[in-house]
């Protein structure tokens, strides 16, 4: 039986993956790749980073550091992802790698010892971290693609000036 930590953990992090996607998928192939500034980030590369990030953390986690050898974190903020379908892949794979990890956990396990970067985590600390690392990186995406699209973007939540609407849909 999954303890109420991990059925939550396990359907916020469902959530802010569709977030993610509902965010992404509102682009064009040019618009993932575009930036502000040459420095900044764009969608590509906060995507490229976030599935790398869950790979390297998730993958045999319970034996091995977090930070994989095999993990080339700089490349991440390279700008060299082809286009949409390769972009929704990385998602797909860190994701998996993630959900996984917590669906095969069992309520004993959250206060076992982990390491990320050698730093010692309970593994409810690390998948505190890593809620906390997407929620940052997906708010980030969300609001790049929103400003990309400007009016024509379709809102992921309740619109300026209609909660009170929403609030009567809801009987409240």
């Amino acid at each position: 039986m999954k303890s109420f930590f991990l059925q939550t953990a396990i359907s916020r992090s469902e959530y802010y993956k569709s977030l993610g996607e509902s965010a992404f998928s509102q682009l064009t192939e040019e618009e993932i790749h575009f930036c502000y500034r040459t420095e900044d980030n764009n969608i590509a590369i906060l995507v490229k980073h976030i599935g790398g990030n869950l790979r390297s953390r998730w993958t045999d986690f319970q034996n091995s550091d977090g930070e994989k050898p095999w993990r080339n974190r700089d490349a991440e903020f390279e700008d060299d992802i082809k286009g949409l379908k390769e972009l929704q892949n990385i998602w797909d794979v860190g994701w998996l790698c993630f959900i996984l990890a917590l669906k095969k956990l069992n309520p004993k396990d959250l206060l076992n010892d982990v390491y990320i970067r050698k730093e010692k985590h309970t593994v409810l600390a690390a998948i505190q971290r890593q809620l906390n690392h997407n929620a940052y990186h997906i708010g980030q995406i969300i609001y790049l693609a929103k400003s990309i699209r400007g009016e024509n973007w379709k809102n992921l939540s309740i619109s300026k000036g209609d909660s009170a609407l929403f609030n009567k849909k809801l009987g409240m």
